[in-house]
């Protein structure tokens, strides 16, 4: 359970402040599928970085599962973010590792033992459609292949939640329907999925919970909505 309390935040520079996010709250079930969608600016990224802890917000409380994210210790916050699985737009591959030791390295910080690594890794290499490609390196991968890589290491630790930040802002059409086939089949797993993205064309291939919005509040939460803009 996800749930933002009259969250606000705003950021101060010496001569004028933002308001990136204004008195927003919505609250995520266990096993939905979300998409955050607005425009550039809109508070969508906020959202992430203050649910994974790397910001606080300006007011209000922002819960994740039992942890009251906002009163969290720097130490505590590690542990909160391994239930949590990140992919981004740029992938944030590790262009000296190859698929395999790129997937396997989020379960090496995790402290997971060896064993395991080799149980858990090509696991999730099968599940994206990579088992074939464990041993190349990312510059040997098209984009689409990398995000499926990207997607490997978010769901490797069998995360509650996957966020995924504009995961198809680097691809073609069909690389990107390909990676949201794969979101919604992990979705159909258990796993959590809040999207967040500028592509009108997957939000309303979906159809599932949208919401919007614009200037730093929410202007629309739909169950089965579409991506609309005024």
């Amino acid at each position: 359970m996800i749930i933002f309390q009259s969250v606000s935040k705003i950021y101060k520079s010496n001569s004028h402040s933002v308001i990136a996010l204004d008195n927003v709250s919505f609250k995520i079930n266990p096993k939905e599928f979300v998409s955050l969608v607005g425009r550039s600016g809109a508070g969508k990224s906020t959202i992430i970085k203050l649910l994974i802890g790397e910001e606080k917000p300006t007011k209000g409380r922002i819960i994740f599962g039992s942890w009251d994210v906002t009163r969290l210790k720097q130490s505590e916050l590690y542990r909160m973010r391994r239930h949590i699985g990140t992919i981004f737009q740029d992938f944030k591959l590790l262009p000296e590792k190859t698929a395999y030791e790129n997937v396997a390295f989020a379960l090496e910080v995790s402290g997971r033992p060896e064993e395991e690594i080799h149980e858990l890794v090509p696991k999730a290499l099968e599940m994206v459609g990579l088992s074939s490609k464990a041993d190349n390196f990312p510059r040997e991968l098209s984009g689409g292949e990398k995000q499926r890589v990207a997607i490997a290491r978010a769901m490797v630790n069998n995360p509650d939640v996957i966020i995924a930040d504009e995961p198809t802002g680097n691809l073609d059409p069909i690389n990107s329907s390909e990676i949201i086939k794969l979101l919604l089949k992990i979705n159909e797993l258990g796993t959590t999925i809040i999207l967040a993205t500028h592509n009108r064309d997957v939000v309303n291939s979906i159809n599932k919970r949208v919401i919007s919005l614009e200037e730093g509040q929410i202007v629309r939460d739909e169950e089965e909505g579409k991506y609309i803009l005024f």
